[in-house]
């Protein structure tokens, strides 16, 4: 690398605030963590420097697509964040799925890139949920499992796409760009013939009505109705345990929280009876957030 490739190595490292190391020192540590992790993610193939330390697109460049990236393993996520940044698009990585609620709420992605294998919900779940309550959004699933049946219950669930690892960052970025086009199509034809769409999830005749995007509707119990219009109110981001216990008409400091929990998991059984996919998650350390 010569020395003005070394100093856009630098900035970059210096952008990614010490998440992926100088090329040199990164190599070595892939190559290092691919040898300890048996019949895992190859890294050592996925890593290529000249993905890491690209010309930075133009403005005119830019696809102007948002991708959220929902992967458990934090090298991982890091270096898939730091190269679609590098290659056009605007991305934000997470953990595991209630982070990504939490952001998805306040704002929706254009397209999501989800590993299958996370902690608690997996990522199956995730892309069923989200393609339940948002069709206009991509999705692209990646994971190591390649098995015909894995690829098929992934499209099934709602995936526009399922990238099996190791996977070139160039490759992923055209699925991005052809997921992107399609979304644009689409938006374009059902603007021009669709008639106008129902609200999304919405609380009707004095709150005591939960109404979903397709028009399904479930009455609420009083409880169910404070609980759900704290939520509304704060939509956007997580209402804390104390929002929802001041809302029950509970003291902070004499209530059984158990009756939080109790009333969420009340009102997903009866939305699921109802054919209704109800975006109601929990945060953990937080709360609960409606993600609408």
């Amino acid at each position: 690398m010569d020395a003005a490739g070394e100093a856009i190595g630098s900035r970059q490292y210096q952008r990614l605030g010490g998440h992926c190391k100088a090329p040199q020192q990164q190599e070595e540590k892939n190559k290092q963590t691919a040898r300890n992790r048996p019949g895992g993610f190859d890294i050592e193939a996925h890593w290529d420097a000249t993905l890491y330390f690209p010309r930075m697109p133009s403005p005119s460049q830019r696809t102007g697509l948002l991708v959220h990236v929902i992967e458990d393993d934090e090298d991982i996520r890091a270096e898939t964040v730091f190269a679609l940044g590098e290659l056009g698009f605007d991305t934000e990585g997470f953990g595991d799925a209630p982070s990504f609620y939490k952001a998805f709420a306040v704002q929706p992605c254009d397209i999501a890139v989800v590993d299958i294998g996370l902690p608690g919900e997996s990522g199956l779940a995730v892309v069923s949920h989200l393609r339940a309550v948002q069709r206009r959004l991509g999705l692209v699933l990646v994971t190591a499992r390649g098995e015909l049946e894995d690829r098929l219950l992934g499209l099934r669930e709602g995936a526009d796409a399922y990238l099996v690892k190791p996977v070139n960052m160039l490759e992923l970025a055209e699925t991005l760009n052809a997921v992107g086009r399609r979304l644009t199509v689409a938006s374009q034809g059902n603007a021009a013939t669709a008639p106008p769409a129902l609200a999304a999830w919405r609380l009707l005749e004095g709150d005591w009505i939960l109404g979903d995007p397709e028009g399904r509707q479930m009455a609420l119990t009083t409880s169910e109705r404070a609980f759900l219009g704290c939520l509304f109110g704060q939509r956007g981001t997580a209402a804390s345990r104390d929002d929802l216990i001041r809302a029950l008409g509970g003291d902070v400091f004499d209530f059984d929280e158990h009756r939080i929990d109790a009333i969420a998991s009340r009102l997903r059984r009866k939305a699921a009876k109802l054919g209704m996919r109800l975006p109601l998650h929990s945060v953990r350390g937080k709360g609960y957030v409606l993600a609408i």
